[in-house]
């Protein structure tokens, strides 16, 4: 499989686009977009650390929803 490479600013935008949207999963968001499920689980992660702890505007990635 080949690996896929994405511009920061897309990153940022996937990452943002989950944040934006209080109902969706990061499965849904990824499919949406085309990008493998755990990548953007691992870059909301990465921008969870960024942020000093669990997101500002979603709970953590790996929090289970309730």
């Amino acid at each position: 499989m080949v690996m896929k490479h994405y511009p920061p600013e897309f990153k940022a935008d996937a990452v943002a686009l989950y944040r934006s949207r209080p109902g969706a999963t990061i499965a849904q968001i990824a499919d949406d977009l085309g990008v493998n499920r755990e990548t953007l689980r691992s870059r909301v992660r990465l921008d969870d650390q960024r942020r000093g702890g669990a997101g500002a505007t979603r709970g953590s990635a790996s929090s289970p929803p309730r």
